[in-house]
């Protein structure tokens, strides 16, 4: 995947959709000189490849020589960019601000100053619609500079009315600025840690969120100061898990949108991400029925106009839409029917190859792990986990110690009792390092330990102790994160009471449903 997508014009051209095609063919045929359509050529070549190849690109374009390359691949960059700008401004209110605003300036520029001031009207009413306040500061600037440096015979009800909102605007940006920061550096803690392994963690991040979070937060009443609000409490949750209040506050993020509908179009990406935490919390909580509403709330959205209109929009729905039905066939236990849909699933992610970062390869990996032991595939889990186990450690550690401690569970499972020794001190050895070890993996390794070669009859009051030991660590917030990543609990039960892992999840889910009918 390196290699295919190693050039940023490669990447640009294979992103592009036939309309977007056809457009530049005719845009770059109109605006360019004859030499310049050498860069038609190039762009042929580059939109043929199914891999970058820079020598086989040279082989094609046989008057091109490699100096000239570079170049004209620059060029080419720049008319790609120029030609979606000008066919994608009606589609985006940011680049219809933006446009307005250029508009503005040329006009200035050439001493049309009313003419200038009415486009910046305008765009301000469209901002405001949009509540873009950040590009009301940038028209304001220009606003004023009219106003200061020339007599246009504004009314002074016109120029005070222009320094408040000024003042007002410049409080709403350093509000948004510091929340936004704030919910930034929380979700890059979590990227890298996970979730909080300890009080230690815990104490941490209580502090950090309190000395950060900024104290007029009971002066928030607008749109983006809301979210970015909601967003700081989502991670703070998440990351202490406590899983009742990240869904408080995903469904708040939701809300939101649906209390003003119009912004959906406008931060497209920001309700897509609420969407897939909202899922999320509900698979932490086994909200059955309120995850089966929202999912198909979140399918229904992924055929909109709005989800389809842009591929970052469209394949990152497609991406949490099949993040969320793994966790559905995870909380369920329907692993047969989920292991069978991941080879559809992987052609889906190969597809969106070019907009999956390595942390949601990394998670789906673990994922399709864990559809294949719970469906007993042992040897389909470990090559998933051998991905993660054998990968960069620079993400998730969380979930770095719980794929080695499922891929001794696989072996354990598969009767590899040689190399169980062995494991056993390496992952207690990683998981030690990490700060990952709780009660719950300590008994784990006890557990196995002690199994080796020990009689199905001996085993399983064993099994009933183990079980008797780590059931009361259920609702314990820092021993909840083994549950979360291993059904540890289900595990152990299948084994006492000789039934697959998957019947006990399901018949778990439903006399869950039974219960809130």
């Amino acid at each position: 995947m390196s290699n295919r997508f190693s050039d940023i014009l490669f990447q640009l051209i294979q992103t592009l959709e036939k309309s977007e095609k056809r457009h530049f063919k005719l845009y770059i045929k109109r605006s360019s000189a004859k030499e310049d359509l050498k860069i038609v050529q190039l762009f042929d070549a580059l939109d043929k490849m199914k891999d970058y190849d820079e020598h086989l690109l040279l082989k094609k374009l046989k008057e091109i020589t490699k100096p000239q390359l570079a170049n004209l691949k620059n060029h080419l960059y720049k008319e790609v960019l120029a030609s979606l700008r000008l066919l994608k401004t009606t589609e985006n209110v940011d680049l219809q601000l933006s446009e307005q605003l250029d508009n503005a300036r040329l006009l200035y520029n050439k001493g049309l100053k009313h003419q200038s001031l009415r486009i910046l009207e305008r765009a301000k009413e469209l901002a405001k619609a949009n509540q873009k306040y950040n590009f009301l500061v940038q028209a304001l600037s220009l606003e004023k500079k009219i106003e200061t440096l020339h007599i246009t015979r504004s009314s002074v009800e016109k120029t005070e009315v222009m320094t408040q909102e000024a003042s007002w605007i410049s409080e709403h940006i350093n509000r948004v600025t510091r929340l936004s920061n704030l919910a930034l550096l929380l979700y890059r803690w979590y990227v890298i840690n996970g979730h909080a392994r300890n009080e230690t963690d815990e104490f941490a991040i209580r502090e950090y969120f309190k000395k950060q979070i900024p104290n007029d937060v009971h002066e928030v009443k607008v749109f983006y100061e809301k979210l970015y609000l909601y967003q700081c409490y989502c991670w703070y949750a998440f990351i202490r898990q406590d899983f009742l209040m990240y869904y408080r506050y995903s469904k708040k993020w939701i809300d939101l949108f649906d209390e003003e509908p119009q912004m959906i179009s406008v931060e497209t990406g920001h309700y897509v991400k609420g969407m897939h935490n909202l899922l999320n919390a509900h698979f932490d909580l086994r909200n059955f029925n309120r995850f089966q509403k929202d999912l198909s709330k979140f399918e229904k959205f992924a055929n909109t106009p709005i989800a389809l209109q842009h591929d970052n929009f469209r394949s990152h729905t497609s991406i949490y839409i099949i993040a969320a039905k793994i966790n559905q066939h995870l909380m369920q236990g329907t692993f047969k029917v989920g292991a069978s849909l991941i080879p559809a699933f992987e052609t889906v992610l190969q597809e969106n190859a070019l907009y999956i970062d390595r942390h949601r390869i990394l998670v789906f990996n673990y994922k399709f792990a864990s559809l294949h032991f719970g469906n007993e595939n042992f040897n389909e889990s470990i090559d998933y986990l051998q991905k993660i186990i054998n990968g960069p450690l620079d993400l998730r550690v969380d979930l770095q110690s719980y794929a080695r401690l499922l891929h001794l569970m696989a072996h354990y499972e598969l009767g590899n009792y040689d190399i169980l020794e062995s494991l056993i001190k390496s992952v207690y050895r990683f998981m030690a390092k990490m700060k990952n070890l709780t009660v719950v993996e300590q008994e784990m390794f006890k557990f196995i330990r002690n199994s080796f070669g020990v009689s199905p009859k001996l085993l399983k009051p064993e099994l009933e102790k183990f079980l008797t030991k780590i059931k009361h660590l259920e609702k314990n917030r820092f021993e909840t994160r083994a549950f979360a990543y291993l059904d540890i609990i289900s595990w152990v039960e299948s084994k006492v009471y000789n039934k697959p892992m998957s019947e006990i999840i399901y018949n778990k889910y439903l006399q869950s449903k039974r219960s809130h009918q």
